[in-house]
């Protein structure tokens, strides 16, 4: 913010111009008995529902009636922001009809003569969302109404607000077009891994993974975290260990156990292939790179020849959408051993395995490249709007007028009209 205001702007609190509210919560058993597919009645919309591209769902099949007195209600064109959980800071959207809403989501509803819009681009700026700190696993994590009601904030004048938001929006236009381009390049290469993959492994030469090594699945000592078993000096991984990034290698394992762990799980050695198997991130593969112990959730490819490792680490990255689908719908995707052992891959000779991952690799380094351009193209963009925004909320993106009325004026009389307590509740 600028040591020094612009011309007809004033310093005020963020309870001065808004009111500031969170919403109802419902629990599963209400949500299905009382508010699940009514003919009329406002939409409820959950954190759930806001997506991180600013979009609501409305149809979501849960309304609230319309005389029901008890939940609180967002009129629309109102910025709604979640200030709880994971999504707490990021997940933010302007609504198009009038709402009620989760208590994870807070609404920030314009007194007399205060532009939505311009609260709305100010709820996106660095200089807002800083009140959300990291804690202490790097998840940002939530912030209170008070804090919020106090935070201070620099308000120019009524008419500066609107040139501001419209200047803000074209050049917002210009560079959400570019991310449009950026993101179906993104799409692209993300197609382009995948055919390379389908290409690889078309051969007829097709054995069961059963006949050239053994499959076995993990095990994980319960109960889960106690001292008998846990926190000890023996590696085990868990599904998360492999899915948290896209490098073929596992290097470190979160957890550990105690050689009393050790009877309810197994031990593998170095260069040992892994899948996960269950769950919403299952079919990811990885070579693990040092001893370790795994836990249910994860199979091992035992007595595999090392030569040929990374062409069956390629073939199980090109089968991960076809496992997935395989437990569809299931409320816990699980693929056991069996089904494992059962799929067929196409076996060359060991030559031909390697030359095959080399093409692999050697494309997929192209892609790697171009996405990396991708991806800087997309923070670029990203930290381009956030200087946009620097400048809007601190009186260097559009001129000031000298005939606007001063934003102390405005101050002023929205304190006189706002003498009651903070709306939100259906009269």
């Amino acid at each position: 913010m600028p040591n020094n205001l612009p011309l007809n702007w004033c310093e005020c609190k963020f309870s001065d111009v808004c009111d500031i509210y969170t919403g109802n919560s419902i629990n599963e058993q209400e949500k299905a008995s009382k508010y699940t597919n009514l003919d009329s009645g406002y939409n409820y919309i959950g954190t759930k529902d806001i997506s991180f591209e600013q979009t609501i769902d409305y149809e979501n099949g849960v309304k609230i009636p319309f005389d029901n007195g008890t939940f609180k209600i967002a009129p629309k064109n109102t910025p709604l922001l979640c200030i709880e959980g994971g999504s707490a800071g990021r997940k933010l959207a302007f609504t198009e009809e009038e709402v009620c809403f989760g208590n994870k989501l807070c609404a920030f509803v314009s007194k007399n003569k205060i532009t939505n819009l311009y609260i709305f681009y100010f709820l996106q700026s660095t200089a807002f969302r800083s009140i959300f700190s990291l804690n202490k696993n790097g998840l940002i994590g939530g912030v209170s109404l008070n804090k919020i009601k106090s935070l201070e904030l620099y308000l120019p004048p009524l008419r500066e607000q609107e040139r501001i938001v419209e200047k803000i929006e074209a050049l917002f236009a210009d560079i959400d077009e570019g991310v449009e381009h950026l993101k179906s390049a993104q799409a692209q290469i993300k197609q382009y891994r995948q055919s390379v993959l389908k290409s690889a492994f078309e051969g007829d030469n097709l054995v069961r993974i059963g006949d050239v090594c053994d499959v076995v699945r993990g095990g994980s000592p319960r109960p889960a975290g106690s001292p008998i078993y846990y926190n000890g000096n023996i590696p085990f991984l868990k599904v998360a260990d492999l899915t948290k990034d896209s490098n073929k290698y596992v290097y470190s394992a979160e957890y550990s156990i105690k050689p009393a762990g050790l009877t309810k799980t197994r031990m593998v050695k170095s260069n040992t292939l892994l899948l996960t198997n269950s769950g919403a991130t299952l079919g990811v593969p990885k070579i693990c790179t040092f001893d370790t112990t795994f836990n249910d959730g994860i199979a091992a490819f035992l007595n595999m020849d090392k030569q040929n490792l990374l062409y069956h680490y390629y073939f199980w990255l090109s089968k991960t959408k076809e496992l997935r689908a395989i437990n569809q719908g299931a409320a816990q995707p699980n693929l056991n051993t069996n089904i494992i052992k059962d799929i067929k891959i196409p076996l060359p000779t060991l030559s031909e395995q390697q030359r095959i991952v080399k093409e692999i690799e050697k494309r997929f380094t192209v892609a790697d490249e171009l996405e990396k351009a991708v991806n800087d193209g997309l923070e670029k963009a990203e930290k381009l709007k956030q200087s946009i925004l620097k400048k809007a909320f601190a009186g260097k993106l559009v001129p000031q007028d000298p005939n606007d009325e001063p934003a102390s004026i405005l101050l002023e009389r929205i304190k006189k009209e706002n003498q009651s307590p903070a709306k939100g509740r259906k009269k």
